[in-house]
Protein backbone atom coordinates (compact mmCIF):
# COMPACT_ATOMS: atom_id res chain seq x y z
CA UNK A 1 0.00 0.00 0.00
CA UNK A 2 1.39 3.72 -0.67
CA UNK A 3 1.52 5.45 2.55
CA UNK A 4 2.52 8.48 3.25
CA UNK A 5 4.11 10.15 7.07
CA UNK A 6 3.80 13.22 8.16
CA UNK A 7 6.35 14.38 10.72
CA UNK A 8 9.58 12.81 11.00
CA UNK A 9 10.65 12.80 14.92
CA UNK A 10 10.81 9.65 17.03
CA UNK A 11 7.51 8.58 15.92
CA UNK A 12 7.51 9.14 12.54
CA UNK A 13 10.55 7.88 11.97
CA UNK A 14 9.93 4.14 13.60
CA UNK A 15 6.87 4.27 11.51
CA UNK A 16 7.89 4.81 8.37
CA UNK A 17 10.74 2.25 8.97
CA UNK A 18 8.39 -0.38 10.26
CA UNK A 19 5.74 0.36 7.40
CA UNK A 20 8.36 -0.08 4.76
CA UNK A 21 10.37 -3.12 6.17
CA UNK A 22 6.28 -4.37 6.23
CA UNK A 23 6.43 -4.14 2.35
CA UNK A 24 4.71 -0.43 2.16
CA UNK A 25 5.33 1.66 -0.56
CA UNK A 26 6.38 4.50 2.44
CA UNK A 27 7.06 8.92 1.90
CA UNK A 28 7.99 10.48 4.53
CA UNK A 29 7.44 14.10 5.13
CA UNK A 30 8.60 16.99 7.62
CA UNK A 31 7.96 20.64 7.52
CA UNK A 32 12.11 21.16 8.24
CA UNK A 33 14.47 19.99 6.72
CA UNK A 34 17.14 19.86 9.61
CA UNK A 35 15.55 17.10 11.05
CA UNK A 36 15.30 14.77 8.00
CA UNK A 37 18.85 15.86 6.46
CA UNK A 38 20.66 12.17 7.65
CA UNK A 39 17.47 10.69 5.65
CA UNK A 40 17.76 13.04 2.38
CA UNK A 41 20.61 10.96 0.51
CA UNK A 42 19.80 7.59 0.74
CA UNK A 43 16.18 7.55 2.13
CA UNK A 44 17.31 4.72 4.50
CA UNK A 45 16.50 4.05 8.00
CA UNK A 46 17.95 1.37 10.48
CA UNK A 47 15.99 -0.20 13.22
CA UNK A 48 17.00 -1.96 16.33
CA UNK A 49 14.79 -3.11 19.70
CA UNK A 50 11.82 -5.18 19.51
CA UNK A 51 12.03 -4.74 15.71
CA UNK A 52 15.23 -5.12 13.23
CA UNK A 53 15.88 -4.28 9.98
CA UNK A 54 16.71 -1.72 7.51
CA UNK A 55 13.74 0.14 5.36
CA UNK A 56 14.69 2.18 2.10
CA UNK A 57 11.65 4.98 1.86
CA UNK A 58 10.47 6.19 -1.43
CA UNK A 59 10.20 9.57 -0.44
CA UNK A 60 11.70 11.79 1.98
CA UNK A 61 11.13 15.53 2.08
CA UNK A 62 9.37 19.19 2.68
CA UNK A 63 7.32 18.91 -0.38
CA UNK A 64 3.71 17.71 1.62
CA UNK A 65 2.32 17.37 -1.90
CA UNK A 66 4.82 15.09 -3.43
CA UNK A 67 4.92 13.27 -0.18
CA UNK A 68 1.04 12.26 -0.36
CA UNK A 69 0.61 12.20 -4.16
CA UNK A 70 -1.40 9.15 -4.59
CA UNK A 71 -1.13 7.87 -0.71
CA UNK A 72 -4.37 5.61 0.40
CA UNK A 73 -3.51 6.56 3.50
CA UNK A 74 -1.46 9.67 5.53
CA UNK A 75 -0.19 8.89 9.09
CA UNK A 76 -0.08 12.25 10.97
CA UNK A 77 2.65 11.34 13.57
CA UNK A 78 3.57 14.92 15.23
CA UNK A 79 2.95 16.48 18.49
CA UNK A 80 -0.76 17.42 18.92
CA UNK A 81 0.12 21.24 19.19
CA UNK A 82 0.83 21.11 15.29
CA UNK A 83 -2.51 19.57 14.45
CA UNK A 84 -4.38 22.73 13.40
CA UNK A 85 -1.44 23.81 10.97
CA UNK A 86 -1.04 20.51 9.66
CA UNK A 87 -4.45 20.15 8.75
CA UNK A 88 -4.64 23.67 7.21
CA UNK A 89 -2.01 22.51 4.58
CA UNK A 90 -3.44 19.03 3.96
CA UNK A 91 -6.43 20.97 3.11
CA UNK A 92 -4.66 22.55 0.26
CA UNK A 93 -3.75 19.07 -1.21
CA UNK A 94 -5.98 16.51 0.03
CA UNK A 95 -6.87 13.64 -2.50
CA UNK A 96 -10.08 12.18 -2.88
CA UNK A 97 -11.12 9.45 -0.85
CA UNK A 98 -7.43 9.23 1.23
CA UNK A 99 -7.30 8.16 4.58
CA UNK A 100 -5.48 10.99 7.40
CA UNK A 101 -5.19 8.58 10.78
CA UNK A 102 -4.30 10.70 13.52
CA UNK A 103 -1.38 8.87 15.50
CA UNK A 104 -2.30 9.73 18.04
CA UNK A 105 -5.51 12.47 18.01
CA UNK A 106 -4.84 13.16 21.99
CA UNK A 107 -8.02 14.74 23.03
CA UNK A 108 -9.77 16.20 20.31
CA UNK A 109 -7.78 15.69 17.21
CA UNK A 110 -9.71 14.34 15.28
CA UNK A 111 -12.32 17.14 16.19
CA UNK A 112 -10.23 19.95 15.09
CA UNK A 113 -9.39 18.18 11.83
CA UNK A 114 -12.96 17.84 11.09
CA UNK A 115 -13.52 21.43 11.65
CA UNK A 116 -10.76 22.56 9.64
CA UNK A 117 -11.55 20.57 6.62
CA UNK A 118 -15.58 21.72 6.83
CA UNK A 119 -14.23 25.10 7.09
CA UNK A 120 -11.60 24.66 4.03
CA UNK A 121 -14.09 22.97 2.26
CA UNK A 122 -12.58 19.65 1.74
CA UNK A 123 -13.97 17.47 4.33
CA UNK A 124 -15.97 15.40 2.20
CA UNK A 125 -12.63 14.37 0.35
CA UNK A 126 -10.66 12.72 3.41
CA UNK A 127 -11.59 9.92 6.02
CA UNK A 128 -10.52 10.75 9.19
CA UNK A 129 -9.72 8.23 11.92
CA UNK A 130 -7.94 8.68 15.22
CA UNK A 131 -5.47 6.79 17.32
CA UNK A 132 -5.99 6.04 21.07
CA UNK A 133 -2.20 6.47 21.46
CA UNK A 134 1.09 5.64 19.50
CA UNK A 135 1.97 2.14 18.61
CA UNK A 136 5.50 2.14 19.65
CA UNK A 137 7.60 3.05 22.17
CA UNK A 138 10.58 4.42 20.48
CA UNK A 139 13.36 7.10 20.25
CA UNK A 140 15.51 8.31 17.46
CA UNK A 141 18.99 6.67 18.33
CA UNK A 142 21.40 8.08 16.22
CA UNK A 143 21.39 9.39 12.34
CA UNK A 144 18.81 7.66 10.05
CA UNK A 145 18.70 5.04 13.41
CA UNK A 146 15.93 4.30 15.73
CA UNK A 147 15.35 2.05 18.73
CA UNK A 148 11.77 0.47 19.19
CA UNK A 149 11.47 -0.83 23.19
CA UNK A 150 8.18 -1.85 22.19
CA UNK A 151 5.49 -2.77 19.93
CA UNK A 152 2.25 -2.27 22.03
CA UNK A 153 -0.53 -5.16 21.27
CA UNK A 154 -3.12 -3.10 20.38
CA UNK A 155 -4.32 0.61 19.63
CA UNK A 156 -7.37 1.33 19.52
CA UNK A 157 -8.72 3.61 16.88
CA UNK A 158 -12.00 4.93 15.65
CA UNK A 159 -13.12 6.84 12.02
CA UNK A 160 -15.00 10.18 12.45
CA UNK A 161 -18.08 9.39 12.38
CA UNK A 162 -17.81 5.56 13.52
CA UNK A 163 -20.74 4.78 10.88
CA UNK A 164 -17.48 4.20 8.48
CA UNK A 165 -15.87 1.91 10.78
CA UNK A 166 -16.81 -1.22 8.95
CA UNK A 167 -15.82 -0.27 5.62
CA UNK A 168 -12.05 1.84 6.62
CA UNK A 169 -11.31 -0.87 9.24
CA UNK A 170 -10.00 -3.86 6.79
CA UNK A 171 -7.92 -0.90 5.09
CA UNK A 172 -6.26 0.84 8.62
CA UNK A 173 -5.62 -2.89 9.81
CA UNK A 174 -3.98 -3.50 6.43
CA UNK A 175 -1.27 -0.82 7.80
CA UNK A 176 -1.07 -1.55 11.40
CA UNK A 177 -2.49 -5.10 12.38
CA UNK A 178 -2.28 -3.34 16.15
CA UNK A 179 -4.94 -1.26 15.34
CA UNK A 180 -8.21 -2.25 17.43
CA UNK A 181 -11.85 -0.62 16.06
CA UNK A 182 -13.26 1.77 18.98
CA UNK A 183 -16.46 2.66 19.62
CA UNK A 184 -16.01 6.03 18.72
CA UNK A 185 -13.35 9.41 18.50
CA UNK A 186 -14.83 10.16 21.85
CA UNK A 187 -13.48 6.55 23.14
CA UNK A 188 -9.98 7.23 21.89
CA UNK A 189 -9.71 11.43 22.98
CA UNK A 190 -10.60 10.59 26.33
CA UNK A 191 -9.02 7.22 27.33
CA UNK A 192 -5.88 9.15 26.30
CA UNK A 193 -3.28 7.53 28.86
CA UNK A 194 -0.37 9.90 28.07
CA UNK A 195 -2.16 12.65 29.37
CA UNK A 196 -1.90 10.72 32.88
CA UNK A 197 1.89 9.52 32.44
CA UNK A 198 3.21 11.85 31.09
CA UNK A 199 2.45 15.69 32.67
CA UNK A 200 1.96 14.65 36.11
CA UNK A 201 5.70 12.80 36.09
CA UNK A 202 7.25 15.13 34.20
CA UNK A 203 6.07 18.32 36.81
CA UNK A 204 7.33 16.22 39.54
CA UNK A 205 10.22 15.21 38.53
CA UNK A 206 11.18 19.00 37.34
CA UNK A 207 13.98 19.79 39.66
CA UNK A 208 15.66 15.64 38.67
CA UNK A 209 15.24 16.60 35.07
CA UNK A 210 17.49 20.08 35.26
CA UNK A 211 19.87 18.51 37.40
CA UNK A 212 20.28 15.39 35.54
CA UNK A 213 19.49 16.58 32.08
CA UNK A 214 17.36 13.39 31.73
CA UNK A 215 20.31 11.13 32.96
CA UNK A 216 17.33 8.94 34.62
CA UNK A 217 14.79 5.93 33.62
CA UNK A 218 11.43 8.43 33.43
CA UNK A 219 8.93 5.35 33.83
CA UNK A 220 10.95 3.11 36.15
CA UNK A 221 12.96 5.90 38.28
CA UNK A 222 10.44 8.93 37.31
CA UNK A 223 7.39 7.43 38.83
CA UNK A 224 7.75 6.36 42.56
CA UNK A 225 4.91 5.40 44.97
CA UNK A 226 3.89 8.60 45.43
CA UNK A 227 3.91 10.31 41.45
CA UNK A 228 2.16 6.98 40.79
CA UNK A 229 -0.61 8.40 43.36
CA UNK A 230 -1.01 11.74 42.01
CA UNK A 231 -1.44 10.18 38.24
CA UNK A 232 -4.35 7.76 39.45
CA UNK A 233 -6.22 10.54 41.15
CA UNK A 234 -5.63 11.82 38.10
CA UNK A 235 -6.87 9.44 36.04
CA UNK A 236 -9.81 8.62 37.97
CA UNK A 237 -10.92 12.57 36.77
CA UNK A 238 -10.25 11.69 33.40
CA UNK A 239 -12.43 7.96 33.95
CA UNK A 240 -15.02 10.15 35.33
CA UNK A 241 -15.55 12.79 32.28
CA UNK A 242 -15.06 9.49 29.89
CA UNK A 243 -18.08 8.30 31.71
CA UNK A 244 -19.94 11.28 31.91
CA UNK A 245 -19.65 11.45 28.18
CA UNK A 246 -21.60 7.96 27.51
CA UNK A 247 -18.10 6.17 27.27
CA UNK A 248 -16.35 3.22 28.75
CA UNK A 249 -13.67 4.22 30.36
CA UNK A 250 -10.41 2.36 30.67
CA UNK A 251 -8.10 2.82 33.56
CA UNK A 252 -4.38 3.76 33.29
CA UNK A 253 -3.90 0.16 35.03
CA UNK A 254 -5.98 -1.85 33.02
CA UNK A 255 -4.60 0.13 29.92
CA UNK A 256 -1.35 -1.34 30.95
CA UNK A 257 -2.53 -4.97 30.52
CA UNK A 258 -4.22 -4.25 27.08
CA UNK A 259 -1.20 -2.55 25.51
CA UNK A 260 1.84 -4.40 27.38
CA UNK A 261 0.27 -7.66 28.79
CA UNK A 262 1.71 -6.54 32.58
CA UNK A 263 -0.44 -6.45 36.24
CA UNK A 264 -0.09 -4.88 38.94
CA UNK A 265 -1.89 -4.18 42.45
CA UNK A 266 -1.48 -0.48 41.27
CA UNK A 267 -0.68 1.90 38.96
CA UNK A 268 3.25 2.37 40.69
CA UNK A 269 3.90 -1.69 40.44
CA UNK A 270 1.88 -1.58 37.02
CA UNK A 271 4.43 0.49 35.77
CA UNK A 272 7.15 -1.04 37.32
CA UNK A 273 6.49 -4.67 35.67
CA UNK A 274 6.35 -3.39 32.17
CA UNK A 275 9.57 -4.48 30.49
CA UNK A 276 8.74 -2.19 27.67
CA UNK A 277 9.16 1.19 29.90
CA UNK A 278 13.04 0.07 30.74
CA UNK A 279 15.43 1.74 28.76
CA UNK A 280 13.07 4.93 28.51
CA UNK A 281 15.04 7.79 29.68
CA UNK A 282 13.10 10.85 31.22
CA UNK A 283 13.58 14.29 28.69
CA UNK A 284 16.64 16.42 28.64
CA UNK A 285 14.16 19.11 29.43
CA UNK A 286 10.91 20.32 30.90
CA UNK A 287 10.32 21.96 27.45
CA UNK A 288 9.00 18.82 26.16
CA UNK A 289 5.97 17.54 24.22
CA UNK A 290 4.96 16.14 27.89
CA UNK A 291 3.83 19.46 28.98
CA UNK A 292 3.77 21.39 25.29
CA UNK A 293 1.87 18.67 24.10
CA UNK A 294 -0.21 16.82 26.50
CA UNK A 295 -1.14 19.40 28.85
CA UNK A 296 -2.69 21.95 26.13
CA UNK A 297 -4.04 18.78 24.13
CA UNK A 298 -5.25 16.44 26.34
CA UNK A 299 -5.44 17.67 29.41
CA UNK A 300 -7.56 21.25 29.16
CA UNK A 301 -9.81 20.07 26.34
CA UNK A 302 -10.98 17.08 29.08
CA UNK A 303 -10.96 19.79 32.16
CA UNK A 304 -13.12 21.78 30.11
CA UNK A 305 -15.78 18.77 29.71
CA UNK A 306 -15.50 17.79 32.88
CA UNK A 307 -16.64 21.45 33.88
CA UNK A 308 -19.80 21.07 31.71
CA UNK A 309 -20.33 17.35 33.00
CA UNK A 310 -20.01 18.85 36.53
CA UNK A 311 -16.99 16.78 37.38
CA UNK A 312 -14.48 17.60 39.87
CA UNK A 313 -11.10 18.21 38.07
CA UNK A 314 -9.12 19.53 40.75
CA UNK A 315 -5.93 17.61 40.06
CA UNK A 316 -5.88 18.17 37.15
CA UNK A 317 -6.74 21.53 37.07
CA UNK A 318 -3.47 22.11 39.04
CA UNK A 319 -1.16 20.10 36.66
CA UNK A 320 -2.40 22.69 34.24
CA UNK A 321 -2.10 25.50 36.49
CA UNK A 322 1.50 24.30 37.53
CA UNK A 323 2.85 23.49 34.09
CA UNK A 324 1.61 27.02 33.07
CA UNK A 325 3.69 28.47 36.42
CA UNK A 326 6.52 26.61 35.18
CA UNK A 327 6.86 27.54 31.41
CA UNK A 328 5.73 31.36 31.64
CA UNK A 329 2.51 29.89 29.43
CA UNK A 330 -0.88 30.62 29.46
CA UNK A 331 -2.00 26.86 28.56
CA UNK A 332 -5.82 27.59 29.44
CA UNK A 333 -5.58 30.15 26.63
CA UNK A 334 -3.43 28.18 24.50
CA UNK A 335 -5.23 24.72 24.97
CA UNK A 336 -8.19 22.95 22.59
CA UNK A 337 -11.43 23.74 24.18
CA UNK A 338 -15.16 23.18 23.34
CA UNK A 339 -15.23 25.74 20.96
CA UNK A 340 -11.74 25.34 18.97
CA UNK A 341 -13.48 21.83 18.89
CA UNK A 342 -16.53 23.09 17.15
CA UNK A 343 -18.73 21.32 19.74
CA UNK A 344 -19.74 24.19 22.20
CA UNK A 345 -23.24 24.29 21.47
CA UNK A 346 -24.05 20.12 21.31
CA UNK A 347 -25.34 18.29 24.52
CA UNK A 348 -23.48 15.00 24.82
CA UNK A 349 -26.35 13.27 23.37
CA UNK A 350 -26.06 15.49 20.16
CA UNK A 351 -21.79 15.01 20.40
CA UNK A 352 -22.32 11.38 20.19
CA UNK A 353 -24.47 11.51 17.29
CA UNK A 354 -22.14 13.35 15.62
CA UNK A 355 -19.29 11.48 16.45
CA UNK A 356 -21.35 8.41 15.26
CA UNK A 357 -23.27 9.62 12.67
CA UNK A 358 -21.67 12.59 11.53
CA UNK A 359 -25.18 14.66 11.52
Amino acid sequence: MKIAVIGAGNGGQALSAVLAMRGHDVSLYNRSQKRISPLLLERKIRVEGESEGKAKLRYVGTDMKKAIEGAEAIMVVVPAFAHAKIAEKLAECIGEGQIVVLNPGRTGGALEFDKIFREKGVREKAVIAEAQTFVFASRISGPGMVRIFRIKNAVPISVLPSKDNESVFPIISEIMPEFTLAKNVLYTSFNNIGAVFHPGAILMNAGWIETKHGDFQFYLEGISPSVARVLEALDEERCEVTRKLGVEAMGAKEWLDYAYDVKGEDLYAAIHSNEGYRGIMAPISIENRYIMEDVPMSLVPMSCFGRELGVDTRVMDSIISIAGAVMGRDFWKEGRNLVSLGVDEMSVEELTRYVEEGT
